[in-house]
């Protein structure tokens, strides 16, 4: 009996493939994202389209996924804080391996069983811890509006973009008296 719920938009059924090595499918369909798929300055929002382009194979040890999503990013600019969005592609490639089971059918855990393998839950197998991994991992550490983005000022926050000639007089508080002294000067 499978633990994954088969009606999961994610959960794929592998029936059809069988397990004899050199079967394929390929599938092309898309599913509402997922809540939190991202991080804290750019993320995939809840319930937007990720397009699937992927292809099922029957190997020796297990099922091997391999293919693409296309997904809509949004977020805010690490240097201006503006608005971004765009849309990306990441590439996916897992095996999900065959449990093993002995000539009653009955699962066998040993040893050599390795948590970081993926594992084929009866005839299923879930796309969205794959998926999820593979898209946080291709978000830019710090987004940017465009490459060139200025930022803003340090200061009071103006946005470079817009006007790359603002400044602010600044004075070095050990020669402000005689700044002082020079304004006082001219105004006699």
């Amino acid at each position: 009996m499978s633990s994954l719920d088969p009606r999961s938009p994610f959960v794929l059924d592998t029936r059809e493939i069988g397990r004899r090595a050199g079967e394929m499918k390929e599938l092309s369909f898309s599913v509402a994202a997922p809540a939190d798929l991202g991080l804290a300055m750019i993320a995939v929002p809840t319930g937007s389209d990720i397009d699937f382009e992927l292809r099922l194979e029957s190997v020796m040890d297990g099922v091997l996924v391999t293919g693409t999503a296309l997904v809509s990013v949004a977020g805010e600019c690490s240097r201006c804080l503006e608005q971004i969005a765009f849309d990306m592609e990441v590439d996916l490639q897992e095996l999900y391996e065959y449990l093993a089971v002995d000539s009653k059918g009955r699962q066998i855990s040993g040893p050599e069983d390795d948590d970081e393998l993926r594992k084929l839950d009866g005839d299923f197998l879930d796309l969205e811890p794959v998926v999820r991994d593979a898209v946080v991992l291709a978000f830019p550490l710090s987004p940017l509006c465009q490459p060139d983005c200025l930022g803003l000022c340090s200061q009071c926050g103006f946005n470079f973009n817009d006007d790359q000639d603002h400044v602010h007089e600044v004075v070095d508080p050990r020669w402000a008296a005689l700044d002082k002294l020079s304004k006082e000067n001219l105004s006699e």
